[in-house]
C-alpha cells in the first residue's frame, strides 16, 4: 500500500528525506513496514498513532555521544576534577561534586556546558572542555545472508551498503531486494517503537534510487534475508 507523500525543499537541502507515509502495515511488536516507492521516507501510522522519523543521505555534521564512548573531561586549573570517563549504559557519567550527568545524546560542547553549569555552584566561572578519546557507541548489527553477521563497530558514518560490505558482503543465497533496516524511533509520546525500512538494492546500484542508501544510526539492524 502506497501512501501520499510530502517533501519540503528545506529537507532536500539538508539531505533529509522526510515524507508522511500513510497506511503502513502493522506487525506484532510495533513493527511497521514503511512502503514508499522511492524509499525517501518518514512517518507512518502504527496502532492509530503517527510516528515520524528521518532517513538521511548526507552524513551528520556533529557527533552525538553514546554509551561506551570514552571522554576526557578537563576542568581548567583543576586536576582533581579533570578525568577520563566512560559513558555508562544508562547514558550518564559520574563527576566529582556534581554526581551523575547525562551525556548520551549530546555533543561534547553541550556536555561541557552542562558540567560547567553544575560546577558553578562550587567554584567561580569554571571552564570545562570535553574531548572524545574513543568512539564506541556508533555500531550496527548485520543479520542474515552476509559473510560475517553480528555487531559491526563503526568509527565514521556509514551507509547501508557500506555496513553490508563491512560484514563481508552477501552470501550466495542472499535475497538482495528484500533487505531492510530495523530502527527504533520514538512515537508521539516519546515511547520507543520499531520501524522496518526497506532498502531497494537493485535500484540503488543502478542509480535509480541513491537516497535508498541512507546513513545508518547507532543501533540499526540490517537484515539480509
Amino acid at each position: 500500500m502506497l501512501g501520499r507523500s510530502v517533501l519540503s525543499a528545506e529537507s532536500r537541502a539538508k539531505g533529509v528525506r522526510k515524507l508522511k507515509t500513510f497506511g503502513c502495515r502493522w506487525f506484532h511488536g510495533g513493527v511497521c513496514i514503511a512502503v514508499s516507492s522511492i524509499l525517501a521516507l518518514s512517518g507512518c501510522w502504527i496502532g492509530g498513532e503517527q510516528i515520524d522519523f528521518n532517513v538521511t543521505y548526507i552524513p551528520p555534521n556533529e557527533f552525538l555521544l553514546g554509551p561506551e564512548d570514552v571522554l576526557v573531561v578537563n576542568v581548567w586549573r583543576n586536576q582533581e576534577l579533570s578525568r577520563e570517563v566512560i559513558i555508562r549504559p544508562d547514558g550518564k557519567i559520574s563527576m566529582p561534586l556534581i554526581g551523575d550527568v547525562q551525556a548520551a545524546g549530546m555533543t561534547s560542547n553541550v556536555l561541557a556546558k552542562r558540567i560547567a553549569d553544575g560546577l558553578a555552584e562550587f567554584m567561580s566561572n569554571p571552564t570545562v572542555s570535553v574531548q572524545v578519546k574513543e568512539v564506541n557507541s556508533y555500531y550496527v548489527y548485520v543479520l542474515g545472508e552476509v559473510s560475517k553477521p553480528g555487531k559491526v563497530p563503526l568509527k565514521s558514518y556509514a551507509t547501508v551498503l557500506q555496513g553490508i560490505s563491512l560484514a563481508g558482503g552477501f552470501t550466495t543465497f542472499a535475497s538482495r531486494n528484500k533487505i531492510h533496516v530495523l530502527r527504533v524511533v520514538p512515537n508521539g509520546q516519546g515511547q520507543p517503537k520499531q520501524v522496518q525500512i526497506p532498502v531497494p538494492y537493485e535500484d540503488i546500484i543502478q542509480g535509480k534510487n541513491s537516497e535508498g542508501n541512507f546513513f545508518l544510526k547507532a543501533g540499526d539492524v540490517i537484515v539480509v534475508p
